[in-house]
Protein backbone atom coordinates (compact mmCIF):
# COMPACT_ATOMS: atom_id res chain seq x y z
CA UNK A 1 0.00 0.00 0.00
CA UNK A 2 1.52 3.20 -1.09
CA UNK A 3 1.44 6.05 1.13
CA UNK A 4 0.95 9.42 -0.33
CA UNK A 5 3.22 12.11 0.82
CA UNK A 6 1.55 14.52 3.08
CA UNK A 7 1.20 17.91 1.66
CA UNK A 8 2.63 20.47 3.87
CA UNK A 9 0.11 22.98 4.96
CA UNK A 10 0.94 26.48 4.68
CA UNK A 11 2.63 27.83 7.79
CA UNK A 12 0.34 29.71 9.87
CA UNK A 13 0.49 31.06 13.33
CA UNK A 14 -2.01 28.47 14.68
CA UNK A 15 -0.67 25.26 16.39
CA UNK A 16 -0.47 22.11 14.39
CA UNK A 17 -3.16 19.48 15.03
CA UNK A 18 -2.25 16.41 17.28
CA UNK A 19 -1.75 13.10 15.43
CA UNK A 20 -3.89 10.08 16.42
CA UNK A 21 -2.28 6.74 17.13
CA UNK A 22 -3.36 3.68 15.15
CA UNK A 23 -5.08 0.71 16.91
CA UNK A 24 -2.29 -1.72 15.81
CA UNK A 25 0.28 0.14 17.75
CA UNK A 26 -1.94 0.11 20.81
CA UNK A 27 -2.30 -3.71 20.76
CA UNK A 28 1.39 -4.47 20.09
CA UNK A 29 2.47 -4.03 23.72
CA UNK A 30 -0.12 -6.30 25.35
CA UNK A 31 0.32 -8.92 22.71
CA UNK A 32 4.06 -8.93 23.31
CA UNK A 33 3.53 -9.36 27.02
CA UNK A 34 1.02 -12.15 26.47
CA UNK A 35 3.42 -13.89 24.08
CA UNK A 36 6.26 -13.81 26.50
CA UNK A 37 3.97 -15.11 29.24
CA UNK A 38 2.85 -17.99 27.02
CA UNK A 39 6.45 -18.87 26.22
CA UNK A 40 7.36 -18.82 29.91
CA UNK A 41 4.28 -20.89 30.79
CA UNK A 42 5.19 -23.40 28.11
CA UNK A 43 8.70 -23.69 29.49
CA UNK A 44 7.43 -24.14 33.03
CA UNK A 45 4.74 -26.64 32.15
CA UNK A 46 7.06 -28.81 30.12
CA UNK A 47 7.41 -32.21 31.95
CA UNK A 48 10.96 -33.40 32.00
CA UNK A 49 11.10 -37.14 32.60
CA UNK A 50 14.16 -38.47 34.42
CA UNK A 51 16.27 -40.95 32.60
CA UNK A 52 14.84 -44.44 32.87
CA UNK A 53 16.95 -46.95 34.80
CA UNK A 54 16.83 -50.38 33.21
CA UNK A 55 15.01 -52.81 35.47
CA UNK A 56 17.16 -55.64 36.80
CA UNK A 57 15.91 -59.07 35.95
CA UNK A 58 15.58 -61.24 39.17
CA UNK A 59 17.86 -64.23 39.27
CA UNK A 60 16.18 -67.55 39.90
CA UNK A 61 18.07 -69.73 42.43
CA UNK A 62 17.10 -73.39 42.94
CA UNK A 63 18.30 -75.31 46.04
CA UNK A 64 19.53 -78.75 45.16
CA UNK A 65 20.34 -81.35 47.83
CA UNK A 66 23.94 -82.56 47.79
CA UNK A 67 24.44 -86.06 46.47
CA UNK A 68 24.52 -88.80 49.17
CA UNK A 69 27.95 -90.03 50.30
CA UNK A 70 29.17 -93.13 48.59
CA UNK A 71 28.24 -96.36 50.35
CA UNK A 72 31.06 -98.37 51.96
CA UNK A 73 32.14 -101.34 49.98
CA UNK A 74 30.20 -104.45 50.74
CA UNK A 75 32.06 -107.07 52.79
CA UNK A 76 33.28 -110.01 50.82
CA UNK A 77 30.83 -112.82 50.75
CA UNK A 78 31.67 -115.68 53.03
CA UNK A 79 32.53 -118.73 51.13
CA UNK A 80 31.00 -121.64 52.93
CA UNK A 81 33.07 -124.73 52.99
CA UNK A 82 31.45 -127.63 51.24
CA UNK A 83 29.88 -130.06 53.68
CA UNK A 84 32.01 -132.98 54.60
CA UNK A 85 31.01 -136.09 52.80
CA UNK A 86 28.96 -138.45 54.87
CA UNK A 87 30.80 -141.53 56.02
CA UNK A 88 29.95 -144.54 53.98
CA UNK A 89 27.34 -146.76 55.46
CA UNK A 90 28.85 -149.85 56.98
CA UNK A 91 28.37 -152.89 54.95
CA UNK A 92 25.91 -155.31 56.30
CA UNK A 93 27.73 -158.09 57.95
CA UNK A 94 26.79 -161.42 56.74
CA UNK A 95 24.58 -163.21 59.14
CA UNK A 96 26.48 -166.22 60.26
CA UNK A 97 25.80 -168.64 62.96
CA UNK A 98 28.37 -167.99 65.63
CA UNK A 99 28.98 -170.18 68.56
CA UNK A 100 28.11 -168.85 72.06
CA UNK A 101 31.79 -168.94 73.00
CA UNK A 102 32.72 -166.34 70.35
CA UNK A 103 30.08 -163.75 71.43
CA UNK A 104 31.96 -161.47 73.88
CA UNK A 105 30.18 -158.71 75.87
CA UNK A 106 31.03 -155.21 74.83
CA UNK A 107 33.09 -153.21 77.33
CA UNK A 108 31.24 -150.38 79.12
CA UNK A 109 32.28 -146.93 77.99
CA UNK A 110 33.37 -144.64 80.80
CA UNK A 111 33.45 -140.89 80.34
CA UNK A 112 36.99 -139.50 80.39
CA UNK A 113 38.02 -137.71 83.56
CA UNK A 114 39.06 -134.16 82.84
CA UNK A 115 41.78 -132.86 85.13
CA UNK A 116 41.11 -129.56 86.96
CA UNK A 117 42.43 -126.41 85.28
CA UNK A 118 45.96 -125.50 86.30
CA UNK A 119 45.01 -122.03 87.67
CA UNK A 120 42.62 -123.40 90.32
CA UNK A 121 44.28 -123.83 93.68
CA UNK A 122 43.24 -127.02 95.40
CA UNK A 123 42.77 -126.84 99.17
CA UNK A 124 43.14 -129.76 101.45
CA UNK A 125 40.21 -130.60 103.67
CA UNK A 126 40.65 -129.44 107.25
CA UNK A 127 40.75 -132.06 109.99
CA UNK A 128 39.24 -129.62 112.52
CA UNK A 129 35.48 -130.19 112.81
CA UNK A 130 33.22 -127.24 112.27
CA UNK A 131 32.07 -125.54 115.48
CA UNK A 132 28.49 -126.32 116.47
CA UNK A 133 25.85 -123.71 115.85
CA UNK A 134 24.12 -122.00 118.75
CA UNK A 135 20.79 -123.55 119.65
CA UNK A 136 17.98 -122.64 121.98
CA UNK A 137 17.60 -124.33 125.39
CA UNK A 138 14.15 -125.18 126.67
CA UNK A 139 12.84 -125.03 130.22
CA UNK A 140 13.76 -128.65 130.89
CA UNK A 141 17.41 -127.95 130.07
CA UNK A 142 17.46 -124.79 132.18
CA UNK A 143 16.39 -126.47 135.41
CA UNK A 144 18.91 -125.56 138.13
CA UNK A 145 20.51 -122.70 136.13
CA UNK A 146 21.80 -119.83 138.23
CA UNK A 147 20.03 -116.51 137.81
CA UNK A 148 20.77 -113.02 139.09
CA UNK A 149 20.55 -112.84 142.89
CA UNK A 150 20.23 -116.61 143.39
CA UNK A 151 23.02 -118.44 145.24
CA UNK A 152 25.36 -115.43 145.37
CA UNK A 153 26.41 -116.00 141.75
CA UNK A 154 28.66 -118.95 142.45
CA UNK A 155 26.62 -121.40 140.39
CA UNK A 156 24.12 -124.06 141.27
CA UNK A 157 25.06 -126.29 144.14
CA UNK A 158 27.82 -124.05 145.44
CA UNK A 159 25.73 -122.17 148.04
CA UNK A 160 27.51 -120.15 150.67
CA UNK A 161 25.90 -116.79 149.75
CA UNK A 162 29.13 -115.23 148.44
CA UNK A 163 29.51 -111.53 147.85
CA UNK A 164 30.21 -111.74 144.06
CA UNK A 165 27.07 -111.79 141.96
CA UNK A 166 28.60 -111.97 138.49
CA UNK A 167 25.27 -112.91 136.93
CA UNK A 168 23.73 -109.66 138.21
CA UNK A 169 26.79 -107.70 137.10
CA UNK A 170 26.62 -109.06 133.54
CA UNK A 171 22.86 -108.78 133.32
CA UNK A 172 22.84 -105.09 134.34
CA UNK A 173 25.64 -104.29 131.90
CA UNK A 174 23.98 -106.07 128.92
CA UNK A 175 20.60 -104.49 129.59
CA UNK A 176 22.16 -101.04 129.20
CA UNK A 177 23.32 -101.94 125.67
CA UNK A 178 20.31 -102.10 123.28
CA UNK A 179 22.52 -103.35 120.44
CA UNK A 180 23.10 -106.60 122.27
CA UNK A 181 19.42 -107.48 122.32
CA UNK A 182 18.99 -106.47 118.66
CA UNK A 183 21.93 -108.69 117.61
CA UNK A 184 20.52 -111.70 119.46
CA UNK A 185 17.04 -111.25 117.96
CA UNK A 186 18.52 -110.89 114.45
CA UNK A 187 20.78 -113.96 114.75
CA UNK A 188 18.30 -116.24 116.61
CA UNK A 189 14.75 -115.18 115.67
CA UNK A 190 13.36 -118.71 116.09
CA UNK A 191 14.76 -119.29 119.57
CA UNK A 192 13.65 -115.83 120.77
CA UNK A 193 10.13 -116.29 119.37
CA UNK A 194 9.71 -119.69 121.05
CA UNK A 195 10.94 -118.37 124.44
CA UNK A 196 14.13 -120.43 124.47
CA UNK A 197 17.47 -119.27 125.85
CA UNK A 198 20.33 -118.83 123.37
CA UNK A 199 23.44 -120.84 124.27
CA UNK A 200 26.55 -118.63 124.04
CA UNK A 201 29.39 -120.48 125.79
CA UNK A 202 29.74 -124.14 126.78
CA UNK A 203 33.48 -124.25 127.35
CA UNK A 204 33.99 -122.47 124.01
CA UNK A 205 32.08 -119.75 122.25
CA UNK A 206 29.28 -121.25 120.16
CA UNK A 207 28.95 -120.07 116.57
CA UNK A 208 25.74 -118.25 115.68
CA UNK A 209 23.99 -118.64 112.29
CA UNK A 210 25.18 -116.14 109.70
CA UNK A 211 28.33 -115.24 111.68
CA UNK A 212 31.85 -115.88 110.43
CA UNK A 213 33.50 -116.17 113.84
CA UNK A 214 32.40 -117.89 117.02
CA UNK A 215 29.66 -116.20 118.98
CA UNK A 216 28.23 -112.78 118.38
CA UNK A 217 31.17 -110.38 118.20
CA UNK A 218 29.55 -107.44 120.00
CA UNK A 219 27.98 -109.60 122.72
CA UNK A 220 31.16 -111.59 123.26
CA UNK A 221 33.26 -108.42 123.65
CA UNK A 222 30.78 -106.91 126.11
CA UNK A 223 30.87 -110.04 128.35
CA UNK A 224 34.67 -110.32 128.23
CA UNK A 225 35.02 -106.63 129.13
CA UNK A 226 32.82 -106.98 132.23
CA UNK A 227 34.58 -110.16 133.38
CA UNK A 228 38.04 -108.67 132.83
CA UNK A 229 37.30 -105.68 135.13
CA UNK A 230 35.54 -107.74 137.80
CA UNK A 231 37.36 -108.38 141.11
CA UNK A 232 39.90 -111.20 140.98
CA UNK A 233 38.08 -113.20 143.67
CA UNK A 234 34.93 -113.18 141.51
CA UNK A 235 36.81 -114.19 138.35
CA UNK A 236 38.53 -117.20 139.99
CA UNK A 237 35.57 -118.56 142.00
CA UNK A 238 34.42 -121.96 140.69
CA UNK A 239 30.97 -122.21 139.08
CA UNK A 240 28.91 -125.32 138.36
CA UNK A 241 26.27 -125.73 135.69
CA UNK A 242 24.55 -123.15 133.56
CA UNK A 243 24.08 -119.46 134.20
CA UNK A 244 20.96 -117.71 132.82
CA UNK A 245 21.02 -113.99 131.91
CA UNK A 246 17.75 -112.21 131.09
CA UNK A 247 17.90 -109.05 128.95
CA UNK A 248 14.43 -107.87 130.09
CA UNK A 249 11.90 -108.83 132.76
CA UNK A 250 8.87 -109.11 130.45
CA UNK A 251 7.52 -112.63 129.81
CA UNK A 252 9.07 -114.20 126.74
CA UNK A 253 12.07 -111.87 126.89
CA UNK A 254 15.48 -112.57 125.39
CA UNK A 255 17.58 -114.89 127.54
CA UNK A 256 21.20 -115.99 127.29
CA UNK A 257 22.78 -119.16 128.71
CA UNK A 258 26.43 -119.99 129.29
CA UNK A 259 28.40 -122.47 131.37
CA UNK A 260 29.48 -126.12 131.61
CA UNK A 261 29.92 -128.72 134.35
CA UNK A 262 32.71 -126.93 136.23
CA UNK A 263 34.19 -123.65 135.14
CA UNK A 264 35.30 -120.19 136.24
CA UNK A 265 34.43 -116.78 134.91
CA UNK A 266 38.05 -116.30 133.96
CA UNK A 267 37.65 -119.19 131.48
CA UNK A 268 35.70 -116.79 129.25
CA UNK A 269 38.82 -114.67 128.83
CA UNK A 270 40.94 -117.53 127.48
CA UNK A 271 38.35 -119.32 125.35
CA UNK A 272 39.52 -120.31 121.91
Amino acid sequence: MSRRPLQSAPHSGAPAPRRRRSPGRLLAGPLSVIGHALVLLALLSAHVEPPKVPESVPMTVALVAPPPPPLPPAPPAKVEAPPAPAPPAPAKASVAKASPAKNRPRPKLRPPRTPPPPDVETLAASDTPAPPLADGLGEAELVGATTAGAGGGYGAGAGGGGACDMVRLLQDALRKNPRVRAAVVQAHPGAVASGKAVMLWNGDWVKSPGQEGKGLAGLREAIILEVAFAPKACRTDPVRGLVLISLNDSPGGVRLALGSDRWRWSDLLFAR
